[in-house]
C-alpha cells in the first residue's frame, strides 16, 4: 500500500476560538506563512489541465477554520444583523447540527462573513484560491495531504472508485459531522478532502496562465463580482465525488455563484493574524 501519514496531534497548532454566543464557537488555526508549488504534477494520476501549469506562490500567515463551518454556527450567524442580504437559517438537505452546512450559494457565505466581520471587528472572509490549496497540503507534495491515496476510514466521498494503489471502502452517500475522521493535517485542519465542496473567493480560470503568486484572489478584470451569472472556485471535493477529486490540486465551478447545493459548503479565514 501507499504510505499514508496521519498527524494525530497538533504539537504545533495555534489556535483561537471565535465565541458566537449560546455556547456555539468558531475554532481558527494560525496557517504559517510559506511557499509552495500550486497545481499538480503532470505525472500525478487524474490531474486536470485546469490544474497547470504549476507555479510557486507566496502566502502570508492567516487565520483558518479548523472545520467548514457547521448548520449550528449557520444558524448563529445567520441570526446577526443583516449586512447586504437575507440568510435562511436552515437551508441544509443533511440536517446536524454538527454537519457542514450546504445549500448554501457564494452570497450567503459571503454575507456570512461581513455578518461576522460586523459582530467581532476581524477580517473574516472566503479564502482565496491560493490560500485554500496552501493550506490543504500543509507542506505536502502528494495527491492529498495524507499521501498517495485516500481510504474511506479518512475522508467521506464515493468510495465504491479508488484512485491509484487505494482500496474500496465505504460510500456513505451523505455529509459527516465535521472533524468525524482522527485525519487532520500538519495545520491542523479537517474535512479538506471530502465531505463538501468549499466556495473560494476567485473567479474561475481555465488555467493557471498568468495567475497571481501573492496568494490574492483572482478575480476578472470585468468587474463581474456580482453578476450572478458568474463563476468561482470550488476547492475539495464531497461526499458524492470519487477520490480523484478529492485531491488538494483538484479544483472546479459548478453552476455559478448563485448556486445552492448539497455539495458545496465552505469554511473562512481570517485576514487578522490573531493567535491568542
Amino acid at each position: 500500500m501507499p504510505k499514508i501519514v496521519i498527524n494525530r496531534t497538533q504539537k504545533t497548532a495555534q489556535y483561537y476560538v471565535e465565541g458566537l454566543g449560546n455556547g456555539i464557537t468558531l475554532d481558527m488555526v494560525l496557517i504559517p506563512g510559506g511557499s509552495f508549488m500550486m497545481g499538480s504534477p503532470e505525472d500525478e494520476l487524474e490531474r486536470r489541465d485546469s490544474e497547470s501549469p504549476q507555479h510557486l506562490v507566496n502566502i502570508q500567515q492567516f487565520c483558518m477554520g479548523k472545520y467548514p463551518v457547521t448548520q449550528a454556527q449557520w444558524k448563529a450567524v445567520a441570526a446577526l444583523p443583516r449586512v447586504n442580504i437575507e440568510l435562511e437559517a436552515d437551508p441544509s438537505g443533511f440536517k446536524g447540527d454538527e454537519r457542514p452546512v450546504e445549500r448554501v450559494s457564494w452570497y450567503d457565505a459571503v454575507e456570512f462573513c461581513d455578518r461576522l466581520f460586523s459582530h467581532t471587528k476581524r477580517q473574516y472572509r472566503l479564502p482565496s484560491e491560493a490560500e485554500w490549496e496552501y493550506a490543504c497540503r500543509a507542506g505536502t507534495t502528494t495527491p492529498f495531504h495524507f499521501g498517495e491515496t485516500i481510504t474511506s476510514e479518512l475522508a467521506n466521498y464515493d468510495a465504491t472508485q479508488v484512485y491509484g494503489r487505494g482500496a474500496e471502502g465505504t460510500y456513505r452517500e451523505e455529509t459527516t459531522p465535521v472533524g468525524s475522521f482522527n485525519a487532520a493535517n500538519s495545520f491542523g485542519l479537517y474535512d479538506m478532502h471530502g465531505n463538501v465542496l468549499e466556495w473560494c473567493l476567485d473567479d474561475w480560470h481555465d488555467n493557471y496562465k498568468d495567475a497571481p503568486i501573492d496568494g490574492s484572489p483572482w478575480f476578472d478584470n470585468n468587474n463581474n463580482l456580482y453578476q450572478k451569472e458568474g463563476h468561482t472556485v470550488l476547492r475539495g471535493g464531497s461526499w458524492i465525488y470519487g477520490p480523484g477529486n478529492c485531491r488538494s490540486a483538484y479544483r472546479i465551478h459548478i453552476g455559478t455563484r448563485g448556486n445552492h447545493n448539497d455539495v458545496i459548503g465552505f469554511r473562512i479565514v481570517c485576514a487578522a493574524g490573531r493567535t491568542h
